[in-house]
């Protein structure tokens, strides 16, 4: 997959978001259900308490390690 540089025209069927357009941080807090979700896992028991332990060590910066 390519993308386009900054600035060059885009062609109608690029539909490849420049990576200076992509953010993560909303400036809210992260649920750990945006954690799993992100992942592409499902919502249970098992995948909750993970992202609860990977946001105690790790805060806000888990969801950016995961997402560009």
């Amino acid at each position: 997959m390519t993308t386009s540089p900054s600035g060059a025209p885009r062609s109608s069927d690029d539909r490849t978001t420049p990576d200076a357009l992509l953010h993560t941080y909303t400036g809210t807090e992260v649920a750990p259900e945006d954690l799993v979700l992100a992942t592409g896992r499902d919502i249970t028991p098992k995948t909750l308490e993970w992202a609860r332990r990977k946001l105690a060590e790790e805060g806000p910066s888990a969801m950016e390690k995961l997402l560009p």
